[in-house]
């Protein structure tokens, strides 16, 4: 499965609320930026250096779950 699918799998069940609590929590953690689209907001990793860690913890194989 790949790196986003797994995000997607994730994700899904994940309330709106939810969602922007724990993004808005990144944001303030200077972890992801966002951008104000129209009505929308687009958020990006502050730094893609990021994005190879994340595909490492996505790789493992944990016996827990994130749920």
């Amino acid at each position: 499965m790949g790196t986003l699918a797994r995000v997607g799998k994730a994700l899904a069940g994940t309330t709106r609320a939810n969602l922007s609590n724990h993004l808005t929590c990144l944001r303030e953690c200077g972890l992801v930026t966002a951008t104000a689209e129209g009505r929308r907001v687009r958020y990006e990793l502050a730094d893609q250096r990021l994005a190879e860690g994340l595909r490492l913890l996505a790789a493992l194989d944990l016996p827990g779950t994130c749920q």
